[in-house]
């Protein structure tokens, strides 16, 4: 019986790819909401160059190669061809790195926990980090691939590690505004910020502030630029496994702010205990017109998935 367990779960290894899925309540439908799924895979790799495929924090889609970027928290980046069109046309992997610092270093495993990922408008790979918070960009296509260029300076109140909730609680999100630039976001709010009250810092200093969702421990798991220069948020409430596990896609009007709070409209509430087969969402990227691809962390747990859906959100 014990040789029968290992040759099975050795043949789900053996077949390494994308394969497909639904988490939805109901497979016939395709529109929730305002939120219409295009396609949904579980990706299913071992190892890619040498590299563990597990515990991926967020995306990035670099349009002119068509290259989809993956950041593990874990300080592993791995690159994949990926072509979408109505649904996921191709997704192949190119390569993976470990994440080296200015001269090649390795970085120390508490410094190596990296959360937020964006292009910029240069192409230029930035990546964010919890632990000791920080903001770098990175080669993503030469031999010096996965190696850090320079570090971005941060807004005073995200410099210290003890405004943080937790060292593990900092810059969660990373997403690049034409007008505005790096936008960074902290898992749960700052110690002096109401526990329901989320920001968005610039770089430079600006702020934005919304309402998280109502649920216990609503927090911010990635966020991207909309086409219209508004963001797209990802928010996540876990509180135990016998509780719901809930998953909202919610857009942040920046320019639609009163007494400090902007406005928000919630495009899709996804709840497990509703019928939703939801995982650990940390990542977010714009693929395309209105169109985006999320992920999930696995958490390096077999009985979890790397889950990539790809969906449009529609007027």
């Amino acid at each position: 019986m014990k040789l029968i367990f290992v040759l099975l779960l050795s043949s789900l290894f053996l077949q390494a790819g994308s394969f497909s899925v639904n988490i939805t309540p109901d497979p016939e439908q395709k529109i929730f909401s305002k939120i219409k799924f295009l396609d949904q895979k579980q990706l299913m790799y071992d190892y890619i160059d040498g590299v563990k495929f597990s515990e991926l924090s967020d995306l990035a889609y670099f349009v002119p190669t068509q290259e989809l970027f993956m950041i593990s928290d874990e300080g592993k980046l791995f690159s994949f061809k990926a072509i979408f069109s109505d649904r996921i046309e191709k997704l192949e992997p190119l390569f993976a790195v470990k994440l080296r610092k200015k001269h090649g270093k390795k970085f120390k495993k508490w410094r190596r926990d990296s959360e937020g990922m964006t292009l910029d408008g240069d192409g230029h790979l930035l990546i964010s980090f919890e632990g000791k918070a920080k903001i770098a960009w990175f080669h993503k296509n030469s031999d010096k691939k996965g190696q850090m260029i320079r570090t971005y300076r941060l807004p005073k109140i995200l410099k210290k590690s003890e405004n943080y909730r937790s060292r593990n609680k900092s810059l969660e999100a990373l997403a690049w505004h034409s007008k505005y630039g790096i936008l960074t976001a902290t898992e749960w709010p700052l110690k002096r910020d109401h526990k329901k009250r989320q920001t968005l810092y610039a770089l430079s200093g600006k702020k934005w502030h919304f309402k998280a969702e109502p649920e216990a421990k609503s927090a911010i798991a990635a966020i991207e630029v909309m086409e219209d220069g508004n963001v797209l948020v990802l928010e996540r409430s876990f509180t135990g496994y016998m509780n719901p596990f809930i998953i909202t896609l919610k857009k942040v009007y920046l320019n639609t702010c009163k007494n400090g709070m902007c406005k928000t409209e919630r495009l899709l509430k996804m709840n497990s205990h509703q019928g939703w087969d939801v995982d650990n969402f940390e990542g977010l990227a714009r693929v395309g017109k209105n169109r985006y691809v999320m992920i999930s962390d696995d958490n390096d747990n077999f009985f979890q998935k790397t889950l990539l859906i790809y969906f449009e959100v529609l007027d």
